[in-house]
């Protein structure tokens, strides 16, 4: 296993704490290698072999524990001492009332849980309703740029001697931890990243949520990816499908839309004023829970190069724990600002500055930002690095690396 240690850091204080350790993220994002490597690390510790229970409700072994009482004894039967255990239970979606169990075994056991899940609005929701104040939610999500690194680093033993090469490479297969097990051809790729998205649509969200116009959620799911990086709404997609002779009810556009949010294919970005300091409603962006997602579905393409840089920076400034939003000031727009506690950092993200009019576009809304919080112009310009008004202008792989 490569190690993924920016979520073990995030594990890591809340060990033995009395709170549900709930760990989110779409199929194939490396839940499961995490939830191995903390046991690794609970190991490593001291704690005794039989201490740590883990299941995997994935497995062939639990089929017949997809129940919430089945689950309870198969957890009671384990606990042979007073002593602390820890509890691993991952997919726990899977089981039927998993709740209700999980409940349970805080109130009538000694141990340190944790929990993981496809699928957002599940666990969310009934986290909520049961264990509110009780848990906490770590998201995972695909590789990095850094942990591709790491990864192309340890199977393939390929390291940085041509940055660009391997910045594209990343940005063409995106980073679902399985492909970067081996120098898969791009082909390949996206047939394993197929395969994960069908999954995915199956189980987590036409299943999961009784979906039964499967063939219009596709089309949905289309429309999203191709507007990728533009600001749109359910009354958008309503409209779309009105203008193609075909009449779609707008509750089941949002339902829909949120069926795929939950499922972590598609994030919702708000748009925030930056003079007014308020959350507008209307006409948000969503990004992919990867790239690769795309190109699987629809083909690479050109003309969505700017959403897709778009997408990576989103999912990076996520990744380090930032909440994000869309930046409106007047009639301009900042593609993000992200704020994390006491700091904040506006981005502009493009393409390549390749003339003076995408220099002023890019820069001028960050330069009428009257504070002195960090701001970035992030493209694929290789030697254009020139800062402006003290907005910094850097490649995207250099910002995607960045310590800081």
């Amino acid at each position: 296993m490569i190690n993924r240690p920016n979520y073990l850091k995030q594990l890591k204080p809340f060990i033995d704490m009395p709170l549900i350790k709930v760990i989110t993220g779409i199929r194939r994002s490396g839940k499961s290698t995490v939830i191995k490597l903390l046991q690794a690390q609970l190991l490593a510790q001291g704690i005794a072999e039989q201490q740590i229970i883990h299941i995997n409700f994935e497995s062939f072994a639990y089929a017949d524990f997809k129940t919430a009482d089945k689950l309870y004894t198969l957890v009671k039967d384990k606990i042979q001492t007073a002593e602390k255990y820890y509890l691993l239970l991952d997919e726990i979606q899977e089981v039927a009332n998993w709740e209700k169990a999980v409940n349970a075994f805080m109130v009538d056991f000694n141990l340190d849980l944790y929990i993981t899940g496809s699928n957002s609005h599940l666990l969310s929701s009934e986290l909520a309703t049961y264990l509110a104040g009780r848990y906490v939610e770590i998201p995972i999500f695909t590789l990095s740029y850094q942990e591709f690194l790491d990864f192309k680093a340890g199977y393939t033993q390929q390291t940085m001697q041509n940055s660009t090469t391997l910045f594209n490479e990343y940005l063409r297969k995106g980073g679902f931890p399985m492909v970067h097990t081996a120098d898969y051809e791009q082909e390949t790729v996206y047939k394993i990243v197929q395969d994960i998205y069908a999954s995915v649509i199956l189980r987590d969200t036409v299943q999961r949520h009784k979906i039964r116009d499967v063939e219009l959620l596709e089309r949905i799911v289309k429309y999203a990816f191709d507007n990728i990086g533009n600001t749109f709404s359910g009354k958008n997609v309503a409209d779309y499908f009105k203008s193609h002779q075909r009449k779609v009810d707008l509750n089941t556009v949002y339902n829909y839309l949120k069926a795929l949010e939950s499922a972590f294919i598609l994030h919702r970005v708000e748009r925030f004023d930056i003079k007014g300091k308020e959350i507008l409603k209307t006409q948000e962006k969503f990004y992919l829970g990867d790239v690769s997602l795309l190109y699987a579905t629809m083909g690479f393409r050109t003309s969505l190069i700017s959403g897709i840089l778009e997408n990576l920076v989103y999912l990076e400034l996520k990744r380090r724990g930032y909440q994000v939003y869309i930046g409106k000031l007047g009639t301009q727009e900042i593609d993000f600002i992200a704020q994390k506690q006491s700091e904040k950092i506006y981005i502009q993200v493009a393409y390549k500055l390749e003339s003076e009019q995408t220099v002023q576009r890019e820069f001028s809304p960050l330069q009428a930002i009257a504070d002195n919080y960090p701001k970035y112009v992030i493209t694929m310009d290789d030697f254009w690095q020139e800062n402006i008004d003290g907005v910094v202008h850097q490649h995207i792989g250099e910002f995607l690396l960045g310590n800081s």
